[in-house]
């Protein structure tokens, strides 16, 4: 499967900068006995995109009939993600057709090497709270990340422990009433930017949210 990446134009509106990615399957052709690959991103497990089953095609159809023996590859829909970043880059919101992703960097939330909620950190997730209770969502994700600076092992704790942290407000926040919770640390597992620049590291020590797109009321 090739893909195609389209990037819209970038807006700056009252400090916040919006980017919109947009992911296109375009059609490969395969003669006898060719194979496809499909390497999927890099992201924790589970959190892959739950799309909708693709519109069924007939490759045998007529019009889709192709030179020299080949066939189309199969079908498939993939999801259109939009992410929204604000201008300091201390938050960072990831919209797709199945599920919503908050994104905070760890200096928003703790101290330095810490896993004590700053005084700022419960009104940042309080707005998370927020659009769950928006979404009626009740499966949620809570992921904690590192940079590689350190051990891998100190990581792995640091990251578990920040993770737990943001889960007890949101936990507040929301009640427990048909709530469930998947909390994990993956030290510097996952980076969204590279770890040779601080600029890299800082967006890599993170806590993510997410939950599945519901009927907003």
């Amino acid at each position: 499967m090739t893909y195609t990446r389209i990037r819209t134009r970038r807006a700056r509106t009252a400090g916040t900068a919006a980017v919109a990615f947009a992911f296109l399957a375009t059609a490969q052709v395969f003669g006898a006995g060719a194979a496809a690959a499909d390497d999927g991103p890099s992201v924790p497990p589970g959190t892959e995109a739950s799309a909708k089953p693709p519109v069924e095609v007939d490759p045998n159809a007529p019009g889709l009939k192709l030179p020299q023996g080949g066939t189309l590859a199969p079908a498939k829909v993939l999801d259109i993600v939009q992410v929204v970043e604000d201008e300091g880059g201390d938050e960072r919101r990831e919209d797709s057709n199945a599920d919503i992703k908050f994104a905070l960097q760890a200096e928003v939330l703790f101290g330095k090497d810490s896993a004590a909620l700053s005084s700022k950190a419960n009104s940042r997730i309080a707005a998370i709270a927020e659009e769950i209770k928006k979404q009626n969502a009740k499966k949620i994700r809570v992921f904690g990340f590192t940079d590689n600076l350190g051990s891998y092992e100190h990581g792995k704790v640091l990251s578990k422990q920040r993770a737990d942290a943001v889960q007890k407000v949101l936990n507040q926040q929301l009640g427990t009433s048909g709530i469930t919770y998947e909390v994990r640390g993956y030290s510097e597992d996952y980076p969204i930017a590279s770890n040779a620049t601080e600029e890299g590291r800082k967006k890599n020590r993170r806590v993510e949210v997410s939950f599945p797109r519901g009927e907003a009321s």
